[in-house]
């Protein structure tokens, strides 16, 4: 089991422990619900260390990452983030991931912990153009500041002016008394707020400022239930390696102006329509819809299953996704999710759940 720079920080801090993704991540401090309503009104911090981190440079760079990435990286300048996904051969999804255009011919790429190696090993089997590929993701930290007071709160660690990054742009520079740290207007929760990039022996004293500057701890459980009530797509639960960008609601990151792996199958699928779909529902009675449940039709016959599913802590209600046939995905189709013996109704809805 791997540890973080922060492991001792936060056992010291009595979260409770959970390997996950190979690494000893705190799941939890407080509780998982009101350390998402701390994220939702005020500022939280995570510890997201054990992301990955892939440094691409050199003239073929941005060549690589257009080919194997369904974004169009080409539009990025320095400064600028986007979101993407790594098409594999077979129509699925080998990772959904975050590129930053570090300077000219320099790129960065945030993997998920849980594919490192095999998002490495997918792109460097298509890096047939020379392009430089070093795997930062052991030397680097990585925190989330979240919420809406982020900006407030850590104003008075930086000199760069944190309300003028806008979203999914990012500046590289002072930070907590730390230089050359990346300052990133990113995040998975939907409230607003930071992600800092750092290399391990400067996380300790970056995490301690920042707490002391009013964010408080915030465990992966509640990172989960902030990124559900968004309908932010975890990978492993609904993206995977069967799952289509299409099918997924990803077009919007699959863009049709270049080749990437499989793009043509992707756009023929496009251009026909799909078969199944992700959906978001609530449910309209009580219950919390989970991981595998099945969702069935009116007549009890199973149409799919659930992806990812909570008692959403804001909404006070069951909310959830899972792929359906096409037919079912329309918003306000009624549909059931299998609750051990009872099929409990629940309703199409149009994404987010939580509005704000």
């Amino acid at each position: 089991m791997k540890n973080t720079a922060l492991t001792a920080t936060h056992e010291a801090l009595g979260a409770k422990m959970v390997p996950f993704a190979g690494y000893n991540m705190p799941v939890q401090y407080e509780g998982v619900n009101i350390e998402h309503e701390t994220v939702r009104k005020s500022v939280g911090v995570f510890d997201v260390s054990h992301m990955g981190e892939f440094l691409i440079t050199g003239p073929n760079a941005l060549a690589l990452i257009q080919k194997t990435c369904s974004n169009d990286a080409s539009k990025l300048t320095i400064g600028k983030a986007q979101y993407s996904c790594i098409p594999n051969d077979d129509g699925g999804i080998v990772d959904d991931l975050i590129i930053y255009k570090l300077k000219e011919e320099q790129y960065l790429l945030v993997v998920n912990a849980s594919n490192i190696e095999k998002d490495w090993n997918w792109i460097s089997s298509k890096n047939d153009v020379g392009a430089e590929m070093r795997d930062l993701s052991e030397d680097y930290s990585l925190l989330a500041i979240q919420g809406p007071k982020a900006v407030e709160a850590m104003q008075s660690l930086t000199s760069h002016d944190l309300a003028a990054i806008k979203f999914y742009n990012f500046e590289v520079g002072d930070f907590a008394g730390i230089e050359n740290v990346i300052i990133s207007a990113t995040g998975y929760t939907g409230s607003g707020g930071f992600e800092i990039y750092c290399k391990n022996t400067e996380v300790k004293q970056i995490w301690d400022k920042v707490t002391e500057a009013g964010a408080k701890p915030i465990g992966l459980a509640a990172r989960d239930t902030l990124r559900l009530e968004m309908g932010y797509c975890l990978y492993g639960n609904d993206i995977d390696d069967t799952t289509s960008p299409i099918e997924a609601g990803l077009g919007w990151v699959t863009k049709f102006t270049k080749e990437f792996t499989n793009s043509e199958a992707l756009q023929e699928q496009k251009s026909r329509g799909v078969e199944r779909k992700l959906i978001a529902f609530e449910l309209d009675e009580r219950g919390i819809p989970r991981h595998g449940y099945d969702i069935v039709d009116g007549q009890g016959k199973k149409i799919g299953e659930v992806t990812s599913g909570t008692m959403s802590p804001m909404l006070g209600k069951g909310i959830g996704l899972g792929y359906v046939p096409t037919v079912f995905a329309d918003v306000n189709s009624k549909i059931n999710i299998q609750i051990r013996k009872n099929a409990v109704p629940a309703t199409v809805v149009k994404l987010p759940f939580y509005k704000g």
